[in-house]
C-alpha cells in the first residue's frame, strides 16, 4: 500500500506492508523501518488525548483511529504553525480557552448537581482539544483572534453549569471575536471525533446573548440590497 505524506514543502511517498492498519500504525512502521526522520505526534493511541490529529485527503482525523487507504495524502493540521512534518504548534488555539474564560470561575459550593444537570452539557465535556475544529474553521484561518470552536463549546458548557454563579461575565467575553464572527458553516462539527456540534453551541450562546441584551453587530448593516433601513421598522428604502 502506498501513502503520501506532506513534509514541509515536499511530498514523500512510502510503501507499507501492513494489513488494515490505522494511520498511526502505518506512521510508526515507516519511522521504525524506512525513515527515522519522520516526525508526528501521538499519545494514548485510543482516541482520548487528541494529540495525533492530522488531515487525510483534506479532512481532519485522528491517526490512531483512521484506517489507511491506498494513495492517502497525509498532511498536518491547518491554521496552526508547523513545527516539523506532521507536528504542529497548538499554543495559540489553546490560548483561546483562557481568553474566553472557559472554566468554572465562580463555583457555588452549595450547588447540588442533579442527573439532568450533568446531562445538559455532557457532550461538551467530551472535548479532547485535538484541534481538528480549528484546522477546519474558515474564520480562524483569517482571524487568529477568533475564539474558535472548542473554546466557545467550553463556554457553553460552563454557562449551563448549575454551579457557575458568574455566567454573565462569560457571555460578555464572547461578543468580540466570538459568537457573531462564526459563519455557522458547520465544518467544525463534521470533523469532531467526539461528535460535538460547536455550531449548535454557538447558536445557543447567541440566543443566550440576545436574552442578555446583546445583538449581532452585523445586523446594523442590514438593509443594503434588502429594501430595509437600519432602524428595523420595516420601512422600505426608495
Amino acid at each position: 500500500m502506498k501513502i503520501k505524506i506532506q513534509r514541509d514543502s515536499k511530498i514523500s511517498e512510502y510503501n507499507i506492508e501492513l494489513k488494515n492498519p490505522t494511520l498511526l500504525q502505518a506512521l510508526n512502521k515507516i519511522k521504525t523501518t524506512q525513515d527515522p526522520t519522520l516526525n508526528f505526534s501521538s499519545g494514548c493511541q485510543s482516541s482520548v488525548c487528541g494529540s495525533c490529529a492530522v488531515r487525510v485527503n483534506g479532512k481532519e482525523v485522528l491517526a490512531c483511529s483512521y484506517k489507511v487507504e491506498e494513495n492517502d495524502l497525509i498532511e498536518p493540521l491547518k491554521n496552526v504553525p508547523i513545527i516539523r512534518d506532521l507536528v504542529v504548534n497548538m499554543d495559540n488555539a489553546y490560548t483561546q480557552n483562557f481568553k474566553a474564560k472557559a472554566w468554572l470561575s465562580s463555583p457555588n459550593s452549595n450547588a447540588k448537581l442533579l442527573h439532568e444537570d450533568e446531562k445538559r452539557n455532557e457532550i461538551q465535556s467530551d472535548c479532547i482539544l485535538c484541534g481538528s475544529c480549528y484546522s477546519a474553521c474558515p474564520v480562524y484561518s483569517v482571524n487568529k483572534e477568533f475564539l474558535g470552536p472548542f473554546a466557545l463549546t467550553r463556554v457553553w458548557k460552563y454557562v449551563t453549569d448549575a454551579r457557575e454563579l458568574e455566567t454573565s461575565s462569560k457571555i460578555d467575553t464572547i461578543q468580540k471575536n466570538g459568537i457573531w464572527d462564526c459563519t455557522l458553516c458547520n465544518e467544525c462539527t463534521l470533523v469532531c471525533p467526539q461528535g460535538i456540534s460547536s455550531k449548535a453551541d454557538i447558536e445557543k450562546l447567541r440566543a443566550k446573548s440576545a436574552m442578555a441584551g446583546y445583538m449581532d453587530p452585523n445586523m446594523s448593516n442590514f438593509g443594503g440590497g434588502f429594501g430595509f433601513d437600519g432602524s428595523f421598522d420595516g420601512s422600505p428604502v426608495f
